[in-house]
C-alpha cells in the first residue's frame, strides 16, 4: 500500500566479444574450476588411496604359513593355514581363530610374538 511498484529497465544488448562467442567464453571459465578441483583431488586423495590398496592387496597375496601378523582388531597371531579368503591364526597355544584375509593389516618380523 505504501510501497510503489518498481519496474525494471531493459538493459541494452551486449556487444559480442572481439575474440569469440560470449556463451563459449562463459562456458569455458565455468568448467575450468571444477576440472581443476577434480585434478587436485585426484593427486591428493584418490591416487595415494589406490596405491595403499594395491600395497595391501600385495601383502595379503604374499601371506605364507608361519608369518606373524596383526589384524584390524589388534590381535596378534601366527598364520597356521591359508584358504582363498580366510586365514587361520594361532593366538595362543591350542587357540586358533579363523579370520578373513582382508583383516590382516601388518606382517610382523619373525620372532616378534613369543
Amino acid at each position: 500500500m505504501f510501497i510503489s511498484s518498481a519496474f525494471a529497465q531493459t538493459a541494452p544488448a551486449a556487444a559480442p566479444a572481439p575474440g569469440g562467442d560470449v556463451v563459449s567464453s562463459v562456458m569455458n571459465s565455468g568448467l575450468l574450476l571444477p576440472i581443476a578441483m577434480f585434478v587436485v583431488l585426484y593427486f591428493i586423495m584418490i591416487r595415494p588411496q589406490m596405491k595403499k590398496q594395491k600395497e595391501h592387496r600385495a601383502m595379503i597375496d604374499a601371506l605364507a604359513k608361519g608369518d606373524e601378523v596383526v589384524t584390524a582388531g589388534g590381535m596378534l597371531g601366527k598364520v597356521t593355514s591359508l584358504a582363498e579368503g580366510f586365514v587361520t591364526l594361532q593366538v595362543a597355544n591350542g587357540v586358533e581363530v579363523q579370520m578373513q584375509r582382508s583383516s590382516v593389516v601388518q606382517v610382523l618380523p619373525k620372532g616378534t610374538i613369543k
